[in-house]
């Protein structure tokens, strides 16, 4: 059963990782995906074919969520598009998934370095978000995506947890303004998951997976289908009354 049938969901940073496995868990439900991608188009692509092979429609975007002035241009081509493809000028599920992660103690931070991850993880979604209102359906949904280092510390991830601590706050702030029009906000805090941006980390230290998995209850590192899930499940009727709720998947990490 497809629950998620003339949905429309845009997933940023949905080429690969994380996000990839998120737009394809949303078209195996139903939806059509809008895709976006900030420097890989051919990556992109794939993407967009894989999820034509489920047979749902999606359309790729570049798009660099660190840069807020290009937003007007992207939320242009998405109306656009939604126009072209579909006959419509709504859609119906926002995931702010597209981010980076830093590894600086806070001795050792730089303006640049803080810069950055604030631009990418928290200015870009608030503002992506502020544009894409207009354009979500009553009745929609937004996913937005935090960390289990926003509840846990670990030395290093001062400047990175604290961007994702701010995006739980807003999360809480979009569903308490956002009530009146049965729009639902919700965060996930992914625990320690073996994608692509932390592939480099497992692979030059062996020992940080055994660490990781030897304080988690479940006793492994996550992959990204244990996170797909999820959003698929928030996105769904199922989950109509969850509602501001920060909803960490991390398989028992540090309980």
């Amino acid at each position: 059963m497809k629950t998620l049938e003339r949905k429309i969901a845009l997933v940023t940073g949905s080429s690969r990782g994380l996000g990839k496995e998120m737009a394809m868990r949303l078209a195996q439900q139903g939806a059509d995906i809008l895709v976006t991608y900030n420097s890989n188009k051919e990556q992109a692509e794939n993407t967009v074919k894989e999820i034509e092979a489920l047979g749902q429609k999606a359309v790729a975007f570049q798009l660099n969520t660190g840069d807020s002035s290009s937003f007007d241009n992207f939320f242009s081509d998405v109306k656009t598009t939604l126009k072209q493809q579909w006959n419509t000028s709504k859609f119906d599920i926002l995931v702010n998934n597209a981010g980076i992660i830093a590894h600086e103690m806070i001795a050792e931070t730089s303006e640049a370095t803080f810069d950055n991850l604030m631009n990418i993880q928290l200015k870009g979604p608030f503002f992506i978000t502020q544009q894409a209102l207009p354009l979500l359906n009553d009745g929609g949904r937004i996913i937005n995506i935090s960390t289990g280092l926003a509840r846990f510390s670990l030395p290093g991830y001062g400047a990175y947890a604290s961007m994702k601590a701010g995006i739980e706050a807003f999360t809480r702030y979009l569903a308490k303004e956002l009530g009146s029009r049965q729009i639902t906000a919700n965060v996930i805090a992914p625990g320690a998951i073996n994608t692509d941006m932390n592939k480099d980390a497992l692979e030059k230290n062996p020992e940080l997976e055994k660490i990781l998995s030897s304080v988690t209850a479940l006793g492994r590192v996550g992959v990204a289908e244990d996170i797909g899930g999820v959003v698929a499940f928030l996105a769904s009727e199922d989950a109509r009354w969850v509602n501001g709720q920060r909803i960490e998947a991390s398989g028992g990490m540090f309980l």
